[in-house]
């Protein structure tokens, strides 16, 4: 059996393969009634997305994050996926701090890296998960992994963490290899869908939101032009996302059109 350190060792030799210019492995939405027993399951975790590729920690868009130089030292050679996160429901405040051009310490003290993929790594997902139990420390914090046997083990767990204030669950086939791009490889199970959406034109407000924005006007990725004019904060209709940003947002389901039905904003995806 390897040790700690010569297992660091080894995965530090072929952190250099994993560049940042790879695309990271990204969700699908789970089908109703799926079998979880193929794969581990994880808390879907409300933060930003990081790739480190053992030197750069970079946002899935592939910009460098101002961390804090103790930060980064606490991290290993070896590339590593991941999310920044400080808690359920502290989005916002995470947002604020890892995006600041020069990182507040007292911010970043609370920041934690969660691990959940070694993009260099080789053989199954699960031992690859395996492998992350061994790098962590004060900052990284590997991903916890569960097995269900049942769909109602699992819409158990979901309700479990939605009540506790989380987003949902992750849910990875144990015996994929390292993959990128969109992929049913790793699905995303939520009591609301959600997806992205490229912001093409704005409404004007009416009434109380007069001289505001009414609504976003988007496009999906599959073509598909819809408005969209619940879930803003007064701040982001004063200052809505610009034309050519991609946003998030959350809806029941599609009409035969394919247009999102009760939908509402959730936030900007730029670098999530």
């Amino acid at each position: 059996m390897l040790t700690r350190r010569a297992l660091l060792a080894l995965l530090g030799a072929s952190a250099g393969s994993a560049s940042a210019g790879v695309a990271p492995l990204l969700a699908r939405t789970a089908p109703p009634g799926i079998d979880p027993r193929p794969y581990l399951v994880s808390e879907k975790l409300d933060g930003v997305r990081a790739l480190w590729d053992g030197e750069v920690l970079r946002f899935r868009s592939g910009r460098a994050i101002a961390a804090p130089a103790w930060f980064l030292a606490a991290l290993p050679t070896t590339a590593l996926d991941g999310e920044l996160w400080i808690g359920r429901r502290r989005f916002d405040a995470l947002s604020g701090a890892v995006r600041r051009a020069e990182p507040v310490d007292a911010e970043w003290r609370l920041v934690r890296y969660h691990v959940f993929e070694l993009p260099a790594g080789e053989g199954r997902f699960e031992q690859r998960a395996d492998t992350l139990r061994l790098l962590a420390n004060d900052i990284v914090v590997p991903v916890e992994q569960q097995r269900f046997q049942s769909n109602a083990a699992l819409k158990a767990r979901l309700k479990q963490v939605v009540d506790a204030g989380g987003e949902g669950l992750m849910l990875h086939l144990a015996d994929a290899a390292v993959a990128s791009g969109r992929s049913d490889l790793l699905l995303k199970l939520k009591p609301q869908a959600d997806a992205e959406a490229l912001v093409v034109g704005h409404e004007p407000g009416k009434g109380r939101f007069a001289g505001q924005l009414g609504a976003l006007e988007l496009e999906t990725p599959e073509g598909v032009r819809f408005k969209l004019g619940t879930g803003f904060t007064d701040a982001q209709r004063r200052n809505p996302p610009p034309v050519g940003a991609t946003v998030i947002y959350r809806y029941r389901d599609l009409t035969p059109a394919g247009k999102p039905r009760f939908a509402s904003f959730l936030r900007v995806a730029e670098d999530l």
